[in-house]
């Protein structure tokens, strides 16, 4: 029995990579930013997703998330932005 794994690469293998920073802005507020990079077979990346999350002294944050894709062009498309605010209940 051969192993399917042992020849060369699937051409239709993506690989996953991810990238995390995290710093302070120009005001201070927490900076939390999420890459994950989907690549081909041959390394072209073809899919991005990245994160980021804003956090303030008082504990509020935003949450931005864009999800894009390679078009024929070449280049990235966002297929998807998504943007959450969520404060601290001071009640």
């Amino acid at each position: 029995m051969s192993d399917a794994n042992s020849g060369p690469a699937n051409e239709d293998e993506i690989e996953l990579v991810e990238f995390e920073t995290v710093g302070t802005d120009a005001e201070g507020n927490i900076v939390i930013d999420d890459v994950v990079v989907a690549t081909d077979a041959q390394g072209h990346i073809i899919a991005t997703d990245e994160t980021v999350v804003v956090i303030d002294a008082h504990g509020d944050a935003v949450i931005d998330e864009t999800v894009s894709v390679v078009g024929e062009d070449g280049e990235l498309h966002v297929l998807e932005e998504d943007v959450a605010v969520l404060e601290v209940d001071e009640s």
